[in-house]
């Protein structure tokens, strides 16, 4: 790995523009950790930094925004000790893998993937030159097969038997919990499976419905609730997190409830959640990646980390508008997250 970069933020900007906009990259307009106006004075000497995020919500900005913050608590200040370009591949994969391609062409010291799809697509891109690549936002490494190489990161595990106890607490007579998951991701492919491993021990039937492209979840949430399923615990799916609004709009219609699996899709409109803090889990990552920079370890030395806390997050005006009454001993450990 090097040490120091000595490239110019502005020819790297121009370069990576170029190539993206000739094979319909997505940026994003106005990236708060975007270098590009950087002299050539300050970008030289600085670790360079490409973070591929996979499509812009609120999860994943998090992510992103609580890796800076780990660089930051870790002694590495942006445009001091690093530059990042940031890329939004915008759900397409195609885009998705055009981006590392272009950072891999750039010789970035660092590739920072941001969910299962742009993980897979770093690394892939960095193999050949053995960039070091570390993840965040990634429910299964091992199902992803990025748990050995160049690579590291963090896993947003879901706590899923925390969400079961949830939704048995707050609806002590549901029956069947219907879930949205996209087929091609692993993340949910995991999930899935232990949702339905562990469902029945809490007296739930588990209706999982997959879809292949964004274009199909709300058509599927349809399904769903044209089942009568009596809740639907939604995943970190990308492919579903990203029209979480349209879906709240139809199930708020036909009065069931969504359980989030996370703060931000709470403060959306999902009646609560049992989830991890993503700013926490970016920071985790932004910290190993400073000792991966620094040269004080490899991936190989770090292995993949989990996190481990989470939280009950509820929205009392989701609730309220769904009649579920949320039991005290739930209340006195929930976070309120109706305000978004």
């Amino acid at each position: 790995m090097k040490n120091f970069r000595h490239i110019t933020a502005a020819i790297l900007a121009l370069s990576l523009a170029l190539t993206l906009t000739a094979c319909g990259g997505k940026k994003e307009e106005t990236p708060v950790e975007s270098n590009t106006e950087a002299s050539a004075e300050t970008a030289a000497e600085k670790y360079l930094i490409g973070i591929n995020q996979y499509g812009q919500h609120a999860s994943l900005d998090n992510c992103r925004i609580g890796f800076l913050q780990g660089l930051e608590e870790a002694g590495l200040k942006e445009n001091v000790d690093f530059v990042v370009d940031y890329q939004n591949a915008g759900f397409d994969d195609n885009v998705n893998a055009q981006i590392g391609d272009a950072f891999s062409a750039e010789d970035v010291d660092l590739m920072v993937g941001i969910a299962t799809p742009s993980a897979v697509a770093c690394f892939n891109a960095a193999e050949d030159k053995d960039i070091p690549v570390v993840f965040t936002a990634i429910t299964d490494p091992v199902q992803a097969k990025l748990d050995s190489g160049n690579i590291t990161g963090t896993s947003d595990k879901l706590p899923v038997e925390a969400q079961l106890d949830l939704i048995r607490q707050l609806q002590p007579n549901a029956k069947t919990i219907g879930i949205l998951y996209t087929t091609s991701e692993p993340n949910s492919v995991s999930a899935i499976a232990e949702y339905q491993e562990k469902g029945a021990d809490y007296g739930f039937t588990i209706d999982a419905i997959g879809v292949t492209a964004q274009a199909e979840v709300t058509q599927a949430a349809d399904t769903l609730i044209a089942h009568k399923v009596d809740c639907i615990s939604n995943l970190t799916d990308n492919n579903v997190v990203g029209v979480l609004a349209a879906i709240l709009e139809k199930t708020n219609d036909a009065g069931i409830p969504i359980y989030g699996s996370e703060v931000e899709q709470v403060k959306l409109g999902c009646v609560a959640a049992a989830g991890i803090d993503y700013i926490q889990l970016g920071k985790q990552t932004g910290q190993m990646a400073a000792k991966i920079l620094r040269g004080e370890a490899t991936c190989q030395d770090l292995p993949y980390e989990t996190i481990s806390e989470y939280s009950i997050y509820v929205n009392s005006e989701a609730l309220d508008a769904m009649g579920i009454v949320l039991p005290d001993a739930v209340a006195q450990k929930a976070v309120e997250s109706s305000e978004a």
